[in-house]
């Protein structure tokens, strides 16, 4: 038998008896099935089904989505991380219901113009909600493409893509695509996992290159991983009269469009954090800060590993009285600053999870 008849049909016979009842599968509706693959880009399944549950309730149709406000979509995310597919989402949400009249394009290319959507989300949606023969290429199809044909090109190479990219196309079940994608996708994330395979009770095994080698926890290789970069916040909290001073964070920047607290960012960890109050206030009161400002403390440094980066973040509590006006603060204008009433500040606001830590153990 050819192998890769082998490898298609003894993936779809090892399918058809692991299915997970999740709702998005055989989903059909392509909002529905777009609104999944979005959720749980870089998200585990367990940790992504109820933000989509929860998407789905508060926005049934696309129309509802594009017309929710902004900080309402990143509270429903919040949680989930890389908030630029947030942001994405909704703008590609509004260009459908306003600019499509609310039609969800039905080819590969109308897809995968869409904000935010890669080849990878165009091809998932193209096949499991219009049956269109487009190959998925995502980590889990990448591992097991690497182990069963032995192939040492690093994954995360530019080579890679082309090589991955023409595979897979060449063993999709042009009939059954949606089928196919969900087989292979199920197939890494539940059997042939990076840490632990099933290779005993692996229906491929027999053809495996990588099993037969016993190259199958080297594979898929990668190229050798760059050093994140390191990065030190300095956060002012500033407390008034039962509120607190937030602004939402505009750079083109991480956590894009959450709030946070008035930030100072520092060039390197300091080895003594009794100076840093006394540097926030020189930061935004270079010509001598209130005498009516004062300190509460100093917390603890919280750090937050992500993809690229590591945030390491202290944060200084001061109460301010009464009269303080947010004009005060040096380099801000007034339009940025929102004073929120504690008690609802994390309820009514999305922010970083680093903000969330701190915020969640003093109050």
């Amino acid at each position: 038998m050819d192998i890769s008849v082998f490898f298609r049909q003894n993936l779809l016979i090892w399918h058809a008896g692991h299915r997970r009842p999740l709702p998005w599968k055989g989903e059909r509706d392509p909002y529905k099935v777009w609104l999944s693959e979005v959720i749980l880009q870089q998200t585990r399944v367990e940790q992504g089904l109820p933000y989509y549950e929860r998407f789905t309730a508060a926005y049934p149709t696309v129309r509802r989505l594009a017309e929710a406000p902004p900080d309402e979509v990143f509270k429903l995310w919040e949680g989930l991380g890389y908030y630029s597919r947030a942001r994405n989402m909704h703008a590609a949400a509004k260009h459908i219901a306003f600019g499509l009249e609310g039609v969800f394009p039905d080819t590969y290319d109308g897809i995968r113009a869409l904000q935010g959507v890669g080849d990878y989300t165009a091809a998932a949606i193209s096949s499991f909600a219009f049956g269109l023969p487009h190959a998925v290429l995502d980590g889990n199809v990448y591992r097991v493409l690497a182990r069963f044909f032995g192939i040492e090109t690093p994954v995360d190479s530019p080579a890679a893509k082309r090589e991955f990219s023409a595979l897979a196309q060449r063993l999709l079940d042009t009939e059954r695509p949606g089928a196919y994608n969900q087989a292979i996708m199920d197939f890494g994330a539940g059997h042939c996992t990076p840490r632990q395979p099933a290779c005993g009770a692996c229906p491929l095994a027999g053809q495996c290159a990588a099993y037969r080698s016993g190259d199958v926890h080297r594979l898929p290789a990668k190229s050798q991983a760059k050093p994140k970069q390191q990065r030190f916040w300095l956060y002012a909290v500033f407390y008034q009269n039962g509120h607190v001073w937030v602004r939402q964070r505009k750079a083109d920047d991480i956590w894009q469009n959450l709030y946070e607290f008035p930030l100072f960012e520092l060039p390197e960890l300091p080895d003594d954090t009794s100076a840093l109050p006394q540097q926030l206030l020189d930061h935004f009161f270079p010509d001598g800060s209130p005498s009516d400002i004062v300190l509460r403390g100093v917390s603890k440094p919280y750090r937050q590993t992500l993809s690229h980066r590591i945030v390491t973040a202290f944060f200084c509590e001061f109460d301010l009285s009464d009269n303080f006006e947010p004009t005060d603060l040096q380099e801000n204008r007034l339009s940025e600053w929102q004073k929120v009433e504690q008690i609802y500040f994390k309820k009514i606001l999305a922010v970083p999870r680093i903000v969330e830590w701190f915020w969640r153990e003093r109050h």
